[in-house]
């Protein structure tokens, strides 16, 4: 490290105003922070608030969703040994010659076997993320002559775990280069967006390719099967012919996308990102209630041709990518609301409307991404609406 350092240090010049390299300073400044600390400090008092920034914001963000990224692989790789066993397919491809070559065989019950075998799923999907996001950060950056900021660290890593596991890579370019020219590069850059970076990517991938992202195929990584998701099972036949109970589920032992199957491993980062301050318990506390009082509801007026109506809240709970959603997506603090009372306002109507668009559609069982896009756009009317009423109040005192 110390002759990185050096090797930085010496060749700074290059980048800097009227160096031959200048037009790559917004690369080499990520590389310098991201590894060291900045060079540049105060030479005078400051007042310091807390040691938070936007880097450590985004780290401890990145560090809460790791249980939701061992979880990935894990259970990828489990489903896919499983599929294999009741099916009797064999897996194909580099990922199993690999597999091989490291000594490992497609045992379901081996954790290490699933674990590397989701893992070879999980890196590829990750690393064209990190590569064409990235060059696309890279690319604003220069033109706008700023820093490359530490945002895209987290909507790299989201963004992954939204997708199903044998998604095409080109679709993961090019969902990924939708959602940051158009979800937050054309609004001004991080902390200027409207709406949530990875979800704008998953939603033009849903409504661009939706037979690739949505069929049955595409949820187990094993070529040849077909494993639906537990939610298109339930809106079709109901909770009585689940092939698993709800421990299953809440652990995260059931097809879907890789990283919001385990509501274990998303409560896991609530903690840490509440415990840090990070995430708004807010507006996760709003949206377990937004989503309980609405699913009861329709529980009460019930549909003998929808069994969606019948799913109670403690399944909606840990089936499809509620957990997931509320923790991490709901809580992006630049696209939801700032003031306190209009978080848990925006958090409750989050769950209120992700049940509705989950259970009145039946053709789509699954509404958090949209629920939570809807919202982003009017969040900064709910904060509006309570200042006003903190002002109607203050001058009535």
């Amino acid at each position: 490290m110390k002759r990185l350092l050096h090797f930085l240090e010496h060749h700074k010049d290059l980048f800097e105003k009227d160096g031959k390299l200048q037009s790559l300073y917004a690369l080499y400044e990520a590389i310098d922070t991201f590894l060291f600390t900045p060079t540049r400090v105060a030479q005078h008092d400051v007042h310091v608030r807390d040691a938070i920034d936007l880097k450590r914001t985004m780290g401890l963000v990145a560090f809460a969703l790791g249980p939701c990224v061992l979880a990935a692989c894990y259970f990828t790789g489990h489903q896919a040994h499983l599929a294999a066993q009741v099916s009797g397919l064999i897996p194909q491809g580099w990922r199993h010659e690999l597999l091989l070559a490291l000594g490992l065989t497609h045992t379901p019950n081996s954790w290490l076997s699933d674990f590397v075998y989701g893992l070879l799923y999980f890196l590829p999907i990750y690393m064209v993320t990190m590569t064409v996001g990235g060059l696309w950060e890279f690319l604003f950056a220069s033109v706008r002559k700023h820093e490359i900021n530490e945002g895209f660290l987290v909507t790299g890593l989201l963004f992954p775990l939204t997708l199903p596991a044998s998604i095409p890579l080109w679709q993961v370019a090019v969902g990924i280069s939708f959602g940051v020219v158009f979800g937050k590069e054309i609004f001004g850059g991080t902390g200027r967006n409207i709406f949530n970076p990875a979800l704008m990517a998953r939603a033009f991938l849903f409504f661009a390719y939706p037979a690739q992202i949505s069929g049955d195929r595409v949820w187990v990584a094993l070529d040849g099967f077909s494993g639906a998701t537990a939610l298109s099972q339930v809106a079709n036949t109901g909770l009585l012919n689940l092939p698993f109970d709800w421990w299953a589920a809440f652990v995260g032992n059931i097809p879907g996308s890789m990283g919001e199957t385990s509501t274990l491993a998303c409560l896991l980062g609530a903690l840490i990102l509440v415990a840090t301050g990070i995430g708004s318990w807010r507006i996760m506390l709003g949206g377990l209630l937004g989503m309980t009082l609405m699913s009861l509801l329709l529980n009460a007026i019930g549909s003998a041709s929808n069994p969606m109506f019948n799913l109670p809240p403690h399944w909606h709970f840990v089936l499809g990518s509620f957990a997931f959603a509320i923790v991490f997506m709901a809580t992006d603090p630049v696209s939801a609301s700032m003031t306190q009372m209009g978080r848990f306002i925006y958090g409750f109507l989050i769950g209120v409307l992700g049940i509705l668009i989950r259970c009145i559609n039946p053709a789509y069982p699954e509404g958090w991404m949209l629920a939570i896009l809807f919202m982003n756009a009017f969040a900064p009317v709910i904060d509006y609406g309570v200042m006003q009423v903190h002002i109607t109040k203050r001058m009535r005192r």
